[in-house]
């Protein structure tokens, strides 16, 4: 497809009006949306060599877990040239893509998606490794320092850019909890996170028993994928769950209703101590696994019955690893408690698959240099405003926005490739000071609470600011 306009002629040191930080998903989506935007100059910065989303779990057949219309830009701006829609048009698969009558598109779909809007998008910049952000007090800019990296990912040139706004979409990254740590210092053992499990998948499949450790999306797609890939009688595996069952993610109507910008305002207005409680209870809304997949592994499961005799595997939920180790050179031990039956046990295993999910990634060490300037709440996390800034000192004069890092103000829907869109207009419409990307007013059925926080617009929002009171951290 034919790109854009040609960005008007800059001076090569004029400030940005934005610089992104990180090229996921979510900073791809803002790029998009700012793409025709003329009166912003723009640029993204990723260090790895080219868009990549979970390449590790791109498995066969897996499928996002919210309809195609979640893609980078339909619900701001449904016109918009970098539609899921018009990918499928640019490929000619529109009629094919009509006929299979799919609301809930494939992972490497959406993959190759994204990279179709990446590669076409101007402004991008990979391998650009973003060193440090700092505030410049006597030209009102922010600094970004950054290294540009080769083809092997070593330093080629460093560089700096002014810019007089900053959005952070470093993502999250693969955790592994504090008991399984050992695990992954096991070399002669294959000990993976799920993260890059299809780099491994050869080896895991050559293992004489695997053992899955997650009860989450992400361990039920790798638990299904080994289990349709070993022979009838001799699956050898185990999966292992926290939690009390393999439980079905909440996908209710009303329940969806809590991915919506509505939820989003009601849950940043609350006092942050019922946010944090809100958060540890709302597990199943996304950390529960597709019903579609649970119904897929109890027919495979139920396929190995047919003539006789159970398939070997074990599916043990509210089971936590305790301790784990290597066991002479090839093999690991967990140690495991269940907690109903107050029990313990131990597990030998081949191989394992750590399906622990992933954390958002810290922004201290990046934006170690605007430490003095930032606000924090009481657990010394950055505040986050209603625009999805960073809380700074009044004398920073720029803003620094967040994507997928403000979990603990905004909630649940935060890492949602649903509200993607719908935050990338809202930040757009701060940086330009009008409703560029108009916006719903409303967007569930569901009154969260009986006193409703109805958008602003950027006209009525200063005036707002004047009446409303600081209620949180410091």
């Amino acid at each position: 497809m034919s790109s854009t306009p040609h960005p008007p002629h800059r001076e090569p040191d004029a400030p940005r009006d934005l610089v992104g930080i990180g090229i996921g998903p979510f900073n791809l989506s803002l790029a998009a949306l700012a793409h025709p935007l003329a009166e912003l100059d723009t640029v993204f910065y990723e260090q790895r060599p080219r868009f990549d989303w979970h390449p590790g779990l791109l498995i066969d057949g897996a499928r996002i877990q919210v309809p195609f219309l979640a893609d980078l830009v339909t619900l701001a701006d449904p016109a918009s040239p970098w539609t899921f829609l018009n990918h499928l048009k640019a490929r000619d698969r529109l009629f094919p893509f009509y006929f299979a009558e799919r609301f809930h598109i494939q992972r490497a779909e959406y993959d190759a998606y994204c990279r179709w809007v990446a590669d076409h998008l101007p402004g991008l910049h990979f391998r650009h490794q973003v060193d440090a952000v700092r505030w410049n007090p006597e030209r009102d800019l922010f600094e970004v320092d950054f290294t540009q990296l080769d083809a092997d990912g070593e330093a080629e040139a460093l560089g700096r850019t002014h810019t007089r706004n900053i959005v952070l979409g470093i993502g999250s990254e693969p955790y592994v909890p504090e008991p399984l740590r050992p695990l992954v210092e096991a070399p002669a053992v294959p000990v993976v996170h799920a993260a890059d499990y299809l780099a491994h998948r050869d080896r895991l499949l050559a293992a004489g028993h695997v053992t899955v450790i997650g009860s989450g999306q992400s361990g039920a797609e790798v638990f299904l994928d080994l289990l349709r890939a070993r022979p009838v009688g001799r699956e050898g595996l185990h999966w292992l769950g926290r939690t009390e069952a393999f439980a079905p993610m909440e996908y209710s109507k009303l329940g969806l209703e809590h991915f919506t910008p509505d939820y989003t305002r009601y849950f940043h207005a609350l006092p942050e101590g019922v946010r944090d409680r809100l958060v540890t209870t709302q597990w199943q809304l996304h950390k529960g696994i597709d019903a579609d997949t649970i119904a897929a592994i109890h027919d495979e499961l139920y396929r190995r019955t047919l003539h006789g005799g159970w398939p070997d595997t074990a599916l043990t939920p509210g089971v936590r690893v305790r301790t784990a180790g290597r066991l002479a050179t090839a093999k690991v031990e967990l140690h495991l408690e269940h907690a109903q039956q107050n029990t313990r046990s131990r597990l030998t295993t081949d191989a394992v698959v750590l399906a622990t999910g992933y954390r958002e990634r810290p922004l201290d060490r990046l934006l170690a240099g605007l430490d003095r300037y930032m606000r924090r709440d009481s657990h010394e996390r950055p505040r986050v405003d209603d625009r999805f800034r960073l809380v700074l000192d009044p004398a920073v004069t720029g803003a620094i926005h967040i994507q997928n890092a403000e979990r603990h103000t905004h909630g649940v829907g935060t890492p949602d490739l649903g509200l993607a869109a719908w935050r990338s207009a809202t930040i757009l419409n701060s940086l330009t000071g009008k409703e560029t990307y108009p916006l719903p007013a409303r967007t569930a059925f569901t009154t969260f609470g009986l006193e409703t926080h109805e958008p602003q617009t950027p006209q009525t929002r200063q005036a707002a600011q004047v009446l409303t009171p600081l209620v949180e951290g410091r």
